[in-house]
Order: C-alpha cells, then structure tokens, then sequence
C-alpha cells in the first residue's frame, strides 16, 4: 500500500484529536464525581442535591485541567448529551408572521386584511410557500382591484412605501419587515435562553420562516420556560440615580443584613443544638430560600436558574467578613484609592451566584426606607468584562428612577420607528442609531434635556442592555447610542430597540418534555444495546473470519467508534439515543465494509494466488463496492441531515460521521494492520474450518425462481397496499396528527382502561392509553385544546390530569409532588396541527429526495437507467411491506408500533440498506460482464449473486443481531 507514513500520520493525528477532545469530557465528569462525595452524607448514604450544586458553584470558574481550562470550560467541551439521554425540554416555536402583518397595517382591523390572511394561513397547512406571498395572493384574489398601499403606508413605513407604489412593491417591504420582526424574535428568545443558565443550550432557527427550535437539556421547571419564551419583550428607557446617591444608603443596608444575620445565628445555633453539627453553607440556605420567594422571576432570572448562593470574590478576613457581610457579596462601585464612587448609575456589582441574595438585602432595606422609594434596582444583562475584553462572572446592579405618578418607564419600544448597526471609522468602534416618531421625538427630546451627563438605561425585559451618558438634548427623535460594543453587540442591541415597533408573538407549536427518570433509564438501555451488540459482533467476527483477520476487524471497530465519539464531542454535537442507534447501526456498516474485503480476498486466495498478493487484490477489488455501498447510505444520511430536526437530525449526525469513518478504518487501519503482520513473516489467515466452506460452491439458480418470486412479492405488496389505504392504515403518531403525549408511572401496575375512563371524565373526550416500556408506566395521548393557544392551557390540562390521576396514584400525592418529585410525571410532547402538516409534507419530500438521488447515482455510476429503475424499485418495494406490516400488526403486538418522525428515520435507513444491497450486486455483475462478456446475461447475474452470497447473509447476520438487541434492550422510545 502506497502512503502508509501519511495515513498512519492522519491516524495518529485524528485520534490525538478525539484524545485531546475527550478529555475535558472525562475531567467534567470527575469533578462531578467530586461533587457527590463531597455531598454524600456518610451515615445515610444519600446526596444533598443542594450541598453538590455549591461544591460546582464554587469550582466553576477554578482551572481544574491542565492549570489552563476552568470547570465552566470542560462542560462547554465535554460531549454533550441530548434531551432523551439527560432529560430536559425540547421546544418548536413559532412566530407569527400574521400578527406582523397586521400590526405593520394602518387598519389591523379590516375585513379585507384579515379575511386575506386567514385564508393564507390555510393554504400554507398544504404549503410550503413563503406566508407573504400567499397573502399577497391571496389579498389579490378577494380584492383584484384593491391596493395594499392604501394598507399599510403609515407614518412608520411612508419612506418605503411612497404614493402609487404596486402591491408586488409592498409585499417586498412586508417580507422584510416579517423577517427583521422575526430576527428580533429570535434575538430575544436567544438572550433570555442565555440569561435562563442552561448548560449547552442549542438555538436555532428552522427553514420554515418563523419558526426556532430550542434544546434546554437538564431543565426542570416547566412552566417557567414557557412563560419566559411566549411573554412578549418590553423595552423601555429610565432615567437613573447616580451611584453617588445611594452610598449612604449601601453602608445601612449593611447594618440591617448584620442585624439579620446575627439573629439567624442564633436561631440555627439554638437548632444545632439539637441535632448533629452541619458545614456552614448549609445554615445559609434558608437564606437564599427566602430569596427565592421574594425575588420574582422577572426581576432576578439568574438567582432562579442557579439556586443557592456560594461566596463570591476574594477572601476575606473574619472579623470584616462579621463586620461587613453585604460587601462580602456586593462590592460597591467605587475607587478603592480614593474612596470615591464613581460615576455613573450601576451602583457596585456582584457574582451571578449571589444576585439572589443582595436581591433580598435590597428588598429588606425598601421596606426599611433606606432608599428613595421611587428607586428600583435592575441587573446588567451582560457580565463585566475582564481587561482581554472577556465576560466575567460578575454583574452590575444599576439604580433606576421610576420617577412617574405610574411608576411606568417615560419612554417605551413603541416609540422606535427604526435602528440599525453603524460603525465609527474614526474611533474603530461600533454604535447604534435609531429614529423615534413624533410622540417618542418630543419625550426623548425633554428626557435628554432633563439628563444631561447623567445615564439613560435601556432596559429590554428588566434587563440594563446599555446606559450611554447623554451628552445634550437631542431633537427629532434622530440619536446614536455609543459604547464599547463589537459589531455584532451592535446589531444586537439594534434587532432589540426594533422588538419593541414590532411585537410578534411567539407560541409553542411542539414541545417534547423528558423528565430526568425517563433520560436515565434511556441511558441505561442505550448502553446495554450498544455494549452487547458490540461484543457480539466482535465475538462473530474471530467466529467466521479467524483469530488473525477477526482481532483485526475488532480493532478497526474499535477503532471506528473511538473516532465517531470523538468527532462528536470535536464539533459539539448532541449524543442522544437516536444517535446511539445511528452508531450501533455504524457497526453494521463498518462489518459491511470488512466483509466485503475479508470474502475478496477469501476469493483470491481460492483462485491460488499468494497471500501478499490476495490481500492486495482483495481490497483493490472490493473498493468499488464498498465506496458504492457506503455512498448510497450517505445519501440517505445527508438527506436526514439536511430536512429532519430534532432526533432525526441526532440520528443522521453520527450516521454520517459513522460512515466516514468506518471507510478510514476498514480500508486504511485494517490493511496496514494486516500488511504489517504479513512483512513480519507471521501466519495469517481469513477463515476457520467451520467457517471455510459456507458458500464455497453456491450454485443457486435465483432468476428460475423469479416467477415464484414475483408471486410471493405481489400478494405481501397488494396485502400491505390494501391494509394501508383501505382496511386498518396507519397507527399514525401525534407527529403527524398533531396532539400530546404524557408519559406517567404509577406505584404499580394500573389498567389502563380505567385511567382512560378517569381522563375522559375531565377531558370530555377518551384518550388512548398504552402501556410505556414498564408495565407500572403508561403513555397517554389526546388532541384536546391542541388547538388552543398560551401557557393558561398546558396549566388547565396538567391541572386535569392531576385530578383524574390523583384517586389512581392516592390521595396523598400533591399537585407538586405528582410534577416535580421526578417519580410520576415523567415527560410530555406537544405537537401542533400546523406542524404536524408540515411534518407530512417534508417527510414525503424527504423520501421522494432519497429516491431521486438514489437513481440518479446508480444511473451515473452504472450508466445504465434500467439499473437505477431495477434498485429504486427494490427499495420502493421494501419501504412499502416495512409499511404493511406496521398497518397490519399494530394494536396486535406488544409493543407500539406508531408513525412518528423517527419512524421516517428508520425507513430512510431501510432505503439505505436495500440500495446498500443491490449496489454490490450490480458491482459484482459489471464486473463479470466485463470479465465473461460472451456469456449469456442470466448466467452472469446468478453467478454475481452466487458470489456475494458469503457477503449478503454475514452482512444480513451482523446488522439483524445488531438491531435485535437494540430491539430487546433499547427501550420503548425506540422499539418500534
């Protein structure tokens, strides 16, 4: 083999690469580990979940690896793991474009417009058009001579919708507008997930316009996420008290967290007296408990995500740390040499840990007058900056004057006409400028009047986005806001002075929640999958192929798997149990690939040829089929890439990354084991006696049977055609119907009819209830208020829920013990109807894609149409008695065999297999075409599936034991 330096260099240097990447996973975890012991009470042996979070807490920004990375910087390079592994929720929102639309309008309210887009909102259920256009259309169609300018050329919009313009020209202006509501949208969703303190959140906006899909692994609180992604944003603008102002009154809070604390202390010593002696963060959580309930979600979103407090900053000396407790937290914002505040309007700072506890100092000093009562304390959005321009953990508190009768801010978003990102060439520096109407022009004109060198606070969901200095009265509503922003703060903080011209409400039209139980138990069940199947194979391999060529496959799968998880954790990717069965599944396509190699060269050395010799025509002989094989697979997986979301997207991520490297290992890794071994004189061989004459001499006369063939094939098709479109159809899941599911465990084993009976009885309609993996554990399923909107309805129906259920699980389990306590309530899904169409849609263009390019490869690669027609008919065939068989047997086996989005997934991979298949046996037929071509074309094609019989049944063997375990151990969620 010619390059063996450079692809044993690339080798070396790509597992140096999954080490290097692997390792901040394996550092992660140990501090974790660290974490349990340090909680773990040694009498009881149980954890005290809040004594663990203040141990990582207090580690986060330590450099625990390498002296160089921070705990905080391992988890942001440790191998993420998905919603179904790790629990958390799964969200699909959708902005809407109709309210955009209709805000944009001088007349929101006419019967024209809303009947235009009412109509276009149905058309887009069986489209997949842009919403605009169908409007337009729409519009036209109701009104041929009616003009939309009339519509929407309001004061906001005059400058870009002149006189006489065509109603082609306002659509353009609408499209844009939308988009740059939907950016805003986006913007906004993307800064409360950031402030919501989920680790490795993913946002990402989707291909049908408007709509962002949110990943927040380990969230528990529910009903908080939903209120924080669907409430609308409010920006408004504060005049602020400098922190001169307040000085006086930080040194008395002080004194009243002293008093405060000095009475705690004696209350828990009186306590501790009583019982064993506990560390001293545990006497500060009632604390921050209290904190907790004071604080509103609202105005302290960090205390809510983080919990309990830990000590922020530098040590500091007992008797001062008595002295002083509130600086210990809250370091004033002042010159440490002159003892001067500074100027400005952010009053000292605190790390984010703490935020809860100087919230609930600063609400005891109101109550006590110590400030100005129309003073209002709100956090920076954003942690202070270090001197290499590097966010800390650290966040101002600024002093905002709520100076109005109705303690509203002077100036709100609805006063933004326009902003944009400008950029200063003289100063290198970016800004904003923004144009307000007439009403916001003359306000801001006396509020800058009134505030000359003092801050303005632009506030964006009780948030200080930015407090620039007014430097004079500014007139005509026209201003630039300057500070130290990047390019991209800049753009960001325009998108959010725009929110607030343009609300566009955002709904959740799907939703997956996995309860930490249910992310545990797939754990489980995915590695014991994963790790029997593996054994298994390894164990086949040195059964058929030897103990030499055997061991040398087993390495490369090894090998492969070592890669793919490293490839993963490299580019940030989501492990979930999808993804498990994608690398499972790689197993069977790395065995495919030894094979194909392994029966070739079995082949040569049948033909008498040298072992060097064999092995060199061996893999030179099987590379076409193996790169054909693979390349119709990929296919299939970049298509799921491309088109699917969510699981299927998880699934096709390590399909993908799985055949590529499954190709490196079984071509390059395993020949330059083999030749290695063969330059040192040492004895090798490809089979064992049992093994050595399995289809030495097949001699099966397969085109006799066609007819027989054709006759078997025909009834199972017209059976499955039949059972699909005329008798039973398909178990189709809420995917594609739209609905909820709620997974539920009970103390026992419970019928399944009388919890059907007790939701019917609230519901007004009988859901379906099945049983869920576990015999005590049920999925329940109904579309009731699927069509209803806001956060009130997911709170009515989990409110009904828990009453049917309550008399089943007893009478003792609360409201909050059912949710919470991780033992009942154990994940949901929602899916609206509109997405449910959309789903429909793109799942039968995702499989009519894979067909197209399914033929068009076989026809380019094998330059004969009647092969390509031959393999997509073979495929179509296959896909179609998957399907039959899911119509004819559902309800009848023990298991669910439901129609969902992984269902599309499983079926692509159906494709993929059968292409897979077909492809080596054309290989094999070209090449006897070539080598015999005056025989007769029969003759050929029974001889090449002779041939590839070895291959086709140690193929079929690997890949059935492969996903029968993954059948019998991997858990309900992927079963069927």
């Amino acid at each position: 083999m010619r390059n063996k330096g450079a692809i044993l260099t690339l080798a070396i240097a790509l597992a140096l690469v999954c080490i290097y990447q692997l390792a901040f996973t394996f550092k992660a975890v140990s501090v974790r580990n660290e974490a349990v012991e340090y909680a773990t009470d040694p009498v009881t042996n149980t954890i005290d979940e809040k004594r663990q979070q203040y141990f990582l807490d207090s580690v986060t920004n330590e450099k625990v690896f390498f002296g160089m990375f921070t705990y905080q910087q391992c988890i942001e390079r440790e191998l993420n793991f998905g919603l179904d592994l790790k629990g958390g929720m799964n969200i699909i929102l959708e902005i809407s474009v109709t309210d955009v639309i209709r805000n944009l309008s001088s007349s929101p309210t006419d019967t024209t417009l809303n009947r235009a887009l009412a109509l276009a909102k149905q058309e887009q259920l069986n489209s997949s058009r842009d919403f605009i256009d169908l409007f337009g259309e729409q519009f036209s169609l109701i009104a041929p001579n009616a003009s939309l300018e009339s519509l929407f050329r309001t004061k906001e919009l005059s400058s870009r919708i002149p006189f006489g313009s065509s109603n082609e020209d306002v659509i353009k202006v609408l499209r844009e507008e939308s988009q740059g509501a939907i950016d805003n949208a986006f913007n906004i969703i993307r800064t409360r997930i950031d402030q919501f303190g989920v680790a490795q959140p993913n946002i990402q906006k989707l291909e049908t316009a408007g709509r962002v899909l949110v990943d927040l692994p380990g969230v528990k609180d529910r009903d908080r996420v939903r209120r924080l992604l669907q409430g609308t944003a409010n920006l408004e603008f504060w005049q602020t008290y400098e922190s001169a102002e307040l000085q006086q009154g930080l040194l008395e809070v002080n004194e009243v967290v002293r008093n405060y604390l000095e009475a705690e202390k004696v209350l828990s010593e009186a306590a501790e007296a009583e019982v064993a002696e506990t560390p001293a963060v545990e006497a500060e959580e009632p604390l921050a408990e209290e904190a907790s309930e004071i604080t509103s979600e609202e105005d302290d979103l960090l205390s809510m995500v983080e919990g309990e407090s830990a000590e922020g900053g530098d040590s500091i000396p007992e008797d001062i740390a008595v002295a002083y407790p509130f600086f210990q937290i809250f370091q004033p914002n002042i010159d440490r040499n002159t003892g001067q505040p500074y100027q400005g309007s952010a009053i000292g700072y605190a790390h984010f840990k703490d935020t809860g506890r100087v919230n609930l100092y600063m609400a005891m000093a109101m109550e006590r007058n110590l400030f100005p009562r129309d003073v209002k304390f709100l956090w920076a959005n954003k942690a202070i900056a270090d001197n290499e321009k590097k966010p800390t953990n650290y966040f101002q508190l600024y002093a905002i004057k709520a100076a109005g009768r109705d303690g509203k801010a002077p100036l709100d978003g609805d006063a933004i006409t326009s902003a944009r990102q400008e950029f200063d060439e003289a100063n290198s520096s970016a800004y904003v400028s923004m144009s307000m109407n007439a009403e916001g022009a003359q306000t801001w004109a006396r509020l800058t009047a009134q505030n000359i060198g003092r801050q303005i606070a632009i506030v964006m969901d009780n948030r200080v986005f930015s407090a620039p200095v007014v430097q004079n009265e500014i007139k005509g509503g026209n201003s630039s806001i300057t500070g130290n922003f990047s390019v991209n703060e800049a753009i960001d903080l325009a998108n959010l002075l725009k929110s607030g011209k343009l609300p566009a409400p955002a709904r959740i039209i799907q939703e997956t929640v996995v309860g930490p139980s249910l992310g545990h138990k797939a754990v489980q069940s995915g590695s014991s999958s994963f790790a029997i199947a593996f054994v298994v194979i390894l164990l086949y391999m040195i059964f058929y192929y030897s103990r030499n060529a055997g061991l040398v496959a087993d390495i490369a799968l090894l090998v492969n798997m070592f890669f793919i998880v490293g490839v993963l954790a490299s580019l940030g990717a989501a492990l979930t149990l999808p993804g498990i069965a994608g690398i499972v599944l790689t197993i069977g396509m790395s065995v495919d690939a030894n094979v194909l190699i392994y029966e070739r060269i079995r082949e040569e050395l049948r033909a008498g040829k040298g072992l060097k010799m064999a092995v060199k025509d061996g893999y030179k002989n099987a590379l076409s089929a193996i790169i054909d094989a693979n390349l119709t697979t990929l296919i299939t997986a970049i298509i799921l890439l491309i088109f699917g979301t969510g699981p299927i997207k998880g699934f096709a991520t390590t399909l993908v990354i799985g055949i590529l490297t499954s190709l490196f290992t079984a071509i390059f890794i395993t020949r330059l084991i083999i030749e290695s071994q063969l330059d040192g004189k040492k004895e090798f061989t490809f089979s064992t006696k049992t093994t050595e004459g399995f289809f030495k001499n097949a001699k099966v006369k397969f085109l006799e049977s066609r007819k027989l063939s054709y006759g078997i094939s025909g009834i199972v098709l017209v059976i499955s055609l039949v059972s699909i479109f005329g008798i039973r159809g398909l178990d189709l899941g809420v995917d594609f119907t739209g609905g909820r599911n709620y997974i539920i465990q009970f103390d026992e084993p419970t019928d399944n009819q009388l919890i059907a009976d007790a939701l019917a009885a609230e519901f007004g309609e009988e859901p379906k209830v099945i049983t869920y993996g576990s015999a005590d554990q049920v999925r329940i399923t109904t579309s009731y208020m699927i069509n209803e909107e806001g956060v009130e309805v997911d709170d009515k129906i989990q409110e009904q829920i828990f009453t049917a259920l309550q008399p089943l699980i007893g009478g003792e389990v609360d409201y909050e013990t059912f949710f919470e306590s991780g033992k009942y309530w154990q994940g949901s899904q929602k899916v609206g109807a509109t997405i449910a169409d959309d789903i429909k849609r793109n799942s039968l263009i995702v499989f009519g894609v894979a067909l197209v390019f399914m033929f068009i490869y076989i026809f380019l690669r094998f330059r004969n149409w009647q092969f390509g027609l031959g393999a997509v008919a073979a495929l179509v065939h296959d896909s179609i008695i998957v399907l039959g068989l899911f119509s004819v047997l559902y309800g009848l086996l023990p298991f669910s065999l439901e129609i969902d989005q992984a269902f599309i997934a499983a079926i692509l991979t159906v494709v993929g297999y059968s292409i897979n298949d077909t492809v080596v046996v054309y290989d094999r037929i070209r090449e006897f075409l070539m080598l015999y071509p005056k025989r007769e074309r029969r003759e050929i094609i029974n001889m090449a599936l002779n041939s590839t019989l070895s291959r086709t049944f140690n193929t079929s063997i690997s890949t059935f034991v492969v996903l029968l375990t993954i059948f019998i151990l991997g858990g309900e969620a992927i079963q069927g």
